[in-house]
């Protein structure tokens, strides 16, 4: 048998980086081998990753040098950044940039980068149905990705742009599930009116980046979308219902409302959700199911990871 190809995966122990760990280590027959990279190697995650059996290294994304370190002698390397850590879009393109440098000196021959649409395409920061935010972005958490694509085509870093969709964990983890209202019922909110929202769960974003990283050849330079679902609120809610065994409605509120909500990032989120409305079409055309089926093929409905997560969302 041949040496297996390392891949170096940033943020390995967060949602979609750990999904991508998991996945290789649970595909022996890939040709492939991980290296985890986080900052703190002796955290509860980083020890289960070892366990299982990934080459566990310290990186930090704000150091270049560190990245370099860790991805050398990798074939492919997973980007990931997590702007609800600190809420910095200029932190996260630095993030971004300092990961394409570090895959260029390395001479990684595949990386790819998790992203999401320059929202300013399609709502300048002129236009005022939407408020603009921090001065320069409409959507922070999407703008700084989406404009960091350019640093790895510039840096002529050889790269898969993944666009992911919403996680259905946001249910579990964000505060995003079912709250009872004054009546008892449980409403199910979200400011998308009767558009469709792609979601996928958590961990077949990392089962379908293995998918890609296996057809290096077929992706590289493209962007490739994913999404489990293309799925209404109304939707969303019924699905809810049968699995938790109670109603759940769905609450359709203005995104000028949703802005208002005070939790933080909520003005973030308000533009993101009213972007995905008013542009559901390009939105969904750029996630496709059937992608992400072909990439994953255990890919999961919306209905079938409720089987397995519904008694985890909190409904407090």
């Amino acid at each position: 048998m041949g040496q297996k190809q390392v891949i170096a995966v940033v943020g390995a122990t967060g949602m979609q980086g750990g999904g991508l760990v998991r996945a290789i280590l649970a595909d022996p027959a890939s040709g492939l081998t991980v290296r985890a990279l986080t900052r703190d190697v002796n955290s509860d995650k980083a020890r289960e990753l070892a366990g299982l059996g990934a080459e566990v290294v310290a990186a930090d994304v704000q150091d270049v040098e560190s990245l370099k370190r860790a991805f050398a002698g990798a074939a492919g390397v997973f980007c990931v950044t997590f702007f609800w850590a600190h809420m910095s879009p200029e932190r996260e393109f630095a993030e971004a940039e300092a990961m394409a440098k570090a895959a260029q000196a390395a001479g990684v021959q595949h990386v790819i980068w998790s992203t999401l649409e320059d929202t300013r395409r399609w709502v300048p920061l002129s236009d005022n149905r939407m408020p603009t935010l921090l001065g320069k972005y409409k959507v922070p958490h999407f703008d700084a990705k989406g404009e960091a694509d350019q640093v790895f085509k510039q840096l002529g870093v050889p790269t898969t742009f993944l666009l992911t969709s919403f996680y259905w964990d946001n249910l579990i983890h964000f505060g995003m599930g079912p709250k009872p209202g004054p009546d008892g019922i449980l409403d199910f909110t979200l400011p998308m009116g009767e558009a469709r929202l792609p979601g996928i769960a958590a961990e077949d974003i990392g089962k379908c980046a293995l998918g890609i990283l296996k057809k290096r050849e077929a992706y590289l330079g493209k962007t490739v979308g994913i999404a489990g679902e293309h799925l209404t609120g109304v939707h969303m809610a019924s699905a809810l219902t049968k699995a938790l065994g109670r109603e759940v409605r769905y609450q359709a509120v203005p995104p000028e409302v949703y802005r208002t909500f005070g939790f933080p990032g909520a003005d973030d989120l308000g533009n993101m959700f009213q972007f995905k409305r008013d542009f559901n079409a390009v939105f969904c055309a750029a996630r496709e199911p059937a992608i992400a089926r072909v990439l994953n093929p255990g890919l999961q409905t919306f209905a079938q990871w409720l089987e397995t997560n519904a008694t985890r969302i909190p409904l407090a």
